[in-house]
């Protein structure tokens, strides 16, 4: 009777042992926070004086930029569309096409501003665009954790020359931005396709 109890209490720990075995730690994978997209409608930016009018979401706030990299800049027109819920900002710079600024200086100056990000992007395509509105350019999509995935420079090769780029308040890293740079970009071409010449 002795030896079935030895046999039944060996028995049980050895189940009870091997039950156990160690089969290492496995972390959950990394996620990101969830992020409410807000329903897209849009609305006019014209304002007396400025020599160009399109329109922005109702989710976005227009800002008057005094500021060019942390030098005050004493040019009237430009502006910064800014998420506050989103934590982004499109940064428009606006110059007259003039002797000091000549169409190709202002075309190398934005090829040199949106090439800067070659160094962490993975790739940079570059689609020209023809707008009803006598604008043209072309808009940067740069892929990888660039510090801005999207840019464009719009004109019309005579007088008016404008350039966007998107920027976060945040590291770039292209796989957490991905859901927002996406709502973004189809933003970024409304107002391209919405740019009019005023002046």
């Amino acid at each position: 009777m002795i030896k079935h109890f030895l046999r039944a209490g060996l028995l049980l720990f050895l189940v009870t042992i091997l039950a156990c075995r160690d089969e290492g730690y496995i972390p959950k994978p990394r996620g990101y926070f969830r992020i409410d997209l807000p329903e897209k409608s849009y609305q006019l930016f014209s304002r007396e004086g400025y020599p160009y009018s399109f329109e922005f979401p109702v989710y976005g706030n227009i800002e008057k930029d005094t500021v060019f990299f942390n030098e005050k800049t004493e040019n009237p027109w430009w502006l910064n569309v800014d998420f506050p819920t989103l934590g982004g900002k499109i940064y428009l710079s606006y110059k007259e096409i003039n002797a000091k600024n000549t169409l190709p200086r202002l075309l190398e100056d934005s090829y040199q501003m949106s090439h800067y990000h070659s160094k962490k992007a993975d790739y940079i395509n570059e689609p020209p665009f023809h707008t009803a509105n006598n604008v043209h350019g072309i808009f940067y999509e740069v892929g990888g954790d660039a510090a801005s995935a999207y840019q464009f420079y719009a004109t019309d090769s005579v007088k008016h020359f404008i350039r966007g780029a998107l920027y976060f308040d945040t590291t770039p890293n292209a796989d957490s931005l991905k859901p927002v740079n996406k709502f973004l970009r189809k933003d970024m071409t409304h107002l391209v396709n919405t740019l009019k010449w005023t002046k």
